[in-house]
């Protein structure tokens, strides 16, 4: 085997998915662990509340949405800012639930997930190496992997068990004139935190003081349990510095079609077009018009599917609670984070746990130090990421596994 030169391992590295290979060839790249939980899942038949995709269809209109634009010969390449009545409904969709005025042919782009708009984003903002982008960790894994391929610095700011919103003076020495990007995960995964207003306002505050552009990843933005979501774009001074990123996958559960879409001011949607028109260039036309279907259903559905989420939180953490497990309270998103220090044997990890767990309990999770830079890993050592977003009868069959063993 060769050792083969180029932006791979930097990306491979940033992620921290490089492991010595044969001899004579060096380093190579290792899958992510959402695979490997994911096929130790498989493998033991255990119940898989590791990797974050529902075990339910999309509601029934985006179905019947989807399957009427195909029949309706909706299958060729869609214009590259996306189709028209997906444009127009992500820009309703803002007015509506945040009073967030856009412009659908100039302030909203479409794009292959919310990985694939994270992706264009940073590199089309990143300027030169010298250029720093903080993140809050844990972290999910493609920030690391896509400011590694940028070539710029990732600058992580810790956020600690079990409330996991950052220390604001720790965020102001990490946010400084050479940062680029401030990329914030609201609601957050994998802690499930949601962050306090004075959070958000230091965000703006510092990107203000730095002139540093904000980059916000809101796909959870409808499975927040107390309260409505607040956009960092709809801050006093923010909307002029602010890209905002959400998908379809986790609102109508349907993460398999990758429809995923950047909001922001028309210059910076162009920054980021001039990236993405070369990754993808246009992706899953009749997917595009079942998530505008989506994005038009009544207000009942999207209060339905937090009540829903948080129903199911409440019984997973319950279930975790009762096997033994100090469990931080999530305030959105799928995810719930447990403490399994009672579980660990002298010596072991949050990683050794999960790769043992499926064959020892029949349950996969995923280990909150796959989500942590190699600096800060030691503090997320017993903590582990378990995912909500199953049906009822699973959950409560995880839990009782898990009271088991």
């Amino acid at each position: 085997m060769r050792e083969i030169p180029g932006a791979w391992r930097r990306t491979a590295l940033g992620a921290g998915l490089l492991s010595p290979g044969p001899p004579g060839v060096g380093e190579v790249p290792v899958p992510t662990v959402f695979a490997e939980m994911t096929a130790l899942a498989i493998a033991t038949g255990a119940v898989n509340l590791g990797q974050g995709f529902p075990d339910e269809d999309p509601p029934a209109e985006v179905l019947a949405a989807a399957h009427e634009a195909i029949s309706a010969g909706a299958n060729q390449y869609a214009p590259g800012r996306g189709v028209p009545t997906l444009l127009s409904a992500i820009a309703d969709h803002q007015r509506r639930f945040y009073g967030i005025g856009l412009d659908p042919e100039r302030e909203v782009l479409v794009t292959a997930g919310a990985t694939e708009a994270l992706a264009a984003t940073i590199l089309a903002l990143v300027a030169s190496p010298d250029d720093e982008v903080v993140v809050f960790e844990p972290y999910y894994d493609a920030y690391a992997a896509c400011v590694a391929l940028a070539g710029a610095t990732l600058v992580p700011v810790p956020l600690r068990f079990p409330d996991f919103q950052p220390d604001l003076d720790e965020l102001a020495r990490a946010v400084t004139d050479r940062t680029r990007l401030i990329i914030v995960n609201d609601p957050h995964n994998p802690t499930g935190a949601v962050f306090s207003p004075e959070v958000r306002a230091e965000i703006v505050r510092l990107a203000e003081r730095h002139d540093a552009w904000i980059v916000t990843d809101e796909v959870y933005e409808h499975l927040v349990f107390d309260g409505p979501h607040v956009p960092i774009a709809t801050l006093p001074g923010a909307a002029e510095r602010t890209v905002s990123i959400s998908s379809g996958g986790k609102t109508f559960q349907a993460t398999g079609w990758k429809v995923g879409w950047v909001t922001g001011p028309a210059d910076l949607v162009d920054a980021v077009l001039a990236v993405k028109q070369f990754l993808t260039y246009t992706n899953a036309t009749p997917f595009q018009h079942a998530v505008a279907a989506g994005l038009r259903l009544p207000d009942d559905y999207f209060t339905g599917i937090a009540a829903t989420l948080r129903a199911k939180r409440d019984l997973l953490a319950d279930g975790l609670r009762h096997a033994g497990y100090t469990v931080s309270p999530a305030a959105g998103t799928y995810f719930t984070v447990a403490d399994a220090s009672h579980r660990l044997s002298p010596g072991q990890d949050a990683a050794d746990f999960c790769r043992a767990l499926p064959a020892r309990v029949g349950v996969a999770a995923i280990p909150l130090t796959a989500f942590a830079s190699a600096a800060h890993r030691s503090e997320y050592a017993s903590l582990v990421r378990f995912a909500a977003c199953k049906r009822v009868e699973v959950i409560a069959e995880a839990a009782a596994r898990l009271s088991r063993g």
